[in-house]
């Protein structure tokens, strides 16, 4: 399956909206397209999930490593997923207390605007 990555940028946040499946096939686009918007200077992204119906460890491992990336450069990264599949897995691995998971796009708006930074 391919993998559909579309950016708004808005107010120095960048939206990511993320559209098939995460895996090891597609995840090389993903990771540019993150990296790509860091190197052109946004440091809060917020990564929409809602129509990604999978997500494997490479997957993750990239948001992993681009929080990562973020935070050296005081930025900040969180995700929005209503899916129960995806947020199945976000919740076994850990990563909802790492990442932030956020029910709509709105609410991650909200919560990445009234960050100064990092966490």
């Amino acid at each position: 399956m391919n993998l559909k990555v579309d950016v708004e940028r808005k107010d120095g946040i960048a939206v990511v909206k993320v559209e098939g499946e995460i895996d090891l096939y597609t995840s090389s686009h993903f990771r540019n397209e993150l990296h790509k918007l860091i190197d052109e200077g946004y440091n809060k992204l917020i990564i929409s999930l809602d129509k990604v119906g999978y997500i494997d460890s490479t997957g993750l491992g990239i948001l992993i490593g681009t929080l990562k990336r973020l935070k050296e450069v005081g930025g900040k990264l969180t995700v929005v997923c209503s899916s129960p599949q995806i947020k199945k897995v976000f919740t076994i691995t850990g990563l909802v207390k790492i990442l932030g998971l956020h029910e709509n796009l709105q609410q991650a708006i909200d919560h990445i605007a009234s960050e100064k930074g990092g966490e």
